[in-house]
Order: C-alpha cells, then sequence, then structure tokens
C-alpha cells in the first residue's frame, strides 16, 4: 500500500489514497503511526470519494480513534491529493468533505509543489452542547477552574468542528508538564467525549505561544484546530486581535477571526518521504 507522510508545522500524518480500498483503517493508524516500530505519525489521514466535494477526508488519531478534523492535516491532504491525481492540479479552492462539513482549501504553489494553505475552517460554537461538557444551568464554559496534579486551569472550551479547551496561562508553557496534565484533562469527567487542551502564552496581542495536548495523539508539535480555539478564546476574551500569530513547537500558524463567522487558518505544507506499507 502506497503512502506519503507529511507534516504541517510538525504536526505529520501518513497519507493513503484510500478510494478503492477497504481495510483496518483504526488498526493501520495505531500501527502506522507508531514511532518506534511504524512509520511515526499523529496518525493516518485518508483520501475517499465524495458525493459533495472534489474529495472526502478521513483522518484516525494514532490510538486509531478517528478525529473529525485537522486542519494541518487538511492542508497537506490536498497537497497529496494533486500529487496523486485525487484533483487536478487547476482546481482552486478545493472543497473537501470532513466529518466538521465540506471546507475550502487555498493552495499556494511554489512551482509544481503546494508549500502553504489557507483553510476555511468554519464557524466555532461556545456552547456547551456542540463540545459537550459535563454541566448543568451553563450554555458556554467560561473561566472554569479546573485543577490537575494540584494545578488550577481557567478553562475555556470551544468546537472547532472538534472539542477544545484552552488555557491562557502565566506559567511559561515550555515549563508546564503536560506529558502529565493533558492526558487527565482529556479523559476528565466534565468531557464525557474527551478533548484538546491548549496551554497559552500571550506575548502581544497579535502574537501567543503555545503547547497542545491532542485528543488520542497526545503531545503533537501542532494542532491547527487548536490554534484557531486559541484564537476564539483570545479574541473573545480580548487577549488577542483577529490576525494572530500561534506560535507551537513545530513552527507558526496564521489565524484569522474578526470575532464572527468562520475562522482561517493558513500554514505551511511539507513532504517528508513517500514509501510502500506492506500488506498483511
Amino acid at each position: 500500500m502506497r503512502f506519503t507522510k507529511m507534516h504541517g508545522a510538525g504536526n505529520d500524518y501518513v497519507y493513503v489514497d484510500a478510494r478503492r480500498m477497504d481495510k483496518d483503517w483504526p488498526a493501520l493508524s495505531v500501527a502506522m503511526s507508531d514511532r518506534h516500530t511504524g512509520i511515526g505519525a499523529d496518525g493516518l489521514i485518508l483520501a475517499m470519494e465524495s458525493n459533495t466535494a472534489n474529495f472526502r477526508m478521513r483522518m484516525f488519531n494514532a490510538d486509531g480513534s478517528e478525529g473529525d478534523m485537522c486542519g494541518n492535516g487538511l492542508r497537506c491532504l490536498v497537497s497529496f491529493a494533486f500529487n496523486n491525481g485525487v484533483i487536478s492540479t487547476d482546481t482552486s479552492p478545493v472543497v473537501v468533505e470532513t466529518m466538521s462539513g465540506d471546507l475550502e482549501v487555498v493552495p499556494k504553489w511554489d512551482g509544481a509543489e503546494v508549500v502553504w494553505a489557507r483553510v476555511g475552517m468554519g464557524e466555532p460554537s461556545v456552547a456547551v452542547e456542540d463540545i459537550p461538557v459535563a454541566v448543568e444551568n451553563q450554555s458556554m464554559l467560561m473561566d472554569h477552574p479546573l485543577c490537575v496534579e494540584g494545578t488550577t486551569f481557567m478553562i475555556n472550551t470551544v468546537s472547532i468542528g472538534n472539542p477544545h479547551a484552552v488555557a491562557f496561562i502565566d506559567t511559561p508553557v515550555d515549563d508546564v508538564e503536560l506529558d502529565k496534565i493533558g492526558p487527565l484533562v482529556e479523559h476528565h469527567p466534565l468531557f464525557p467525549k474527551r478533548i484538546n487542551f491548549e496551554i497559552v502564552n500571550v506575548i502581544d496581542d497579535n502574537h501567543v505561544k503555545a503547547r497542545v495536548w491532542e485528543r488520542g495523539s497526545g503531545l503533537t508539535e501542532a494542532c491547527g484546530t487548536g490554534a484557531c480555539a486559541i484564537g476564539v478564546i483570545g479574541r473573545l476574551k480580548r487577549h488577542t486581535k483577529s490576525d494572530l500569530t500561534v506560535s507551537l513547537p513545530g513552527g507558526d500558524l496564521i489565524v484569522q477571526w474578526p470575532g464572527h463567522g468562520q475562522v482561517f487558518l493558513e500554514g505551511p505544507v511539507a513532504k517528508v518521504f513517500e514509501g510502500d506499507w506492506p500488506e498483511n
């Protein structure tokens, strides 16, 4: 089975043209994502047939769970689709069916390669039922104290097609033991379908530094929907402006959200290598 490994700001996935395939994708994602015995990735992303868009995206996290959406993964998937004949190279914008709806991607080319892309990520929602959050008599969760490992985080929740809890903190994000705290937040009873967790330092109102614990994948170098969640919460809480650079361990992502309508995400696209996964 032919595959391509790609990354967007260090958020790496394995990509497969699955239009004429029927596999145990969750099991394959676990095997292929393993960084010791597999290819090594945050998960597996598939290009599939669509009745409503140019093609359909399915994504599986490193633990085999299926995710709703991935902004970094979507940008790379469009480049993969061009390079593997899923769509013609003159297609723009590219419309991709996801579990979060049909989303538009505008690629930026450097010669024959897509090196950057802008994605319309849809409208965010802070409604607790869209995340969901196990609370009563609250329409949204803002500045909610959550204590884990003896540390209290003031969390703010938002859905960007998938659920996020964002905490703006004064402690440097690099000093937080996110490998220990992240899974406790992800699996906290407050979040019956688990959650992605972002910790954020404000550098100025157009720039933040962040780290992400991604639901189903753990520590990641970057997260597109996470960057969007940070942009939305930062804007709602007046920490940041509508154009925001989110610096993550793997690189910078650009988020634009004026306070209404859909969120836009921009960032890099890079191919790492191609190969063949043995059939069992």
